[in-house]
């Protein structure tokens, strides 16, 4: 099973030393952290330590190159089909 877009725009916490993890799966409803909404999907979540506060953009539309960090990827992607711009019929004016 593939990865599914779980957001379009990264979630910026402030994290505390101490174990989290990252939902790769993108089904969490507890983005961007796992809730066990993998289960079955052949997917595992992504360990990640912090061993001092820290200030984390975590990737929500799970297509970063830099797992669980935003790269920006989400500005690339193809609009949703309600975020689609409304298109006229045919000789009706916008």
């Amino acid at each position: 099973m593939e990865p599914i877009c779980g957001g379009r725009s990264p979630i910026a916490l402030e994290l505390q030393p101490g174990t989290y993890w990252w939902c790769v799966c993108g089904r969490s409803k507890t983005q961007p952290f796992c809730d066990n909404s993998h289960q079955g999907s052949g997917i595992e979540p992504l360990e990640v330590t912090l061993e001092a506060p820290r200030r984390i953009s975590f990737c929500t539309c799970k297509m970063t190159t830099r797992p669980p960090f935003c790269d920006g990827t989400h500005k690339r992607l193809p609009p949703l089909p309600e975020e689609a711009p409304a298109v006229s019929p045919p000789g009706m004016a916008p």
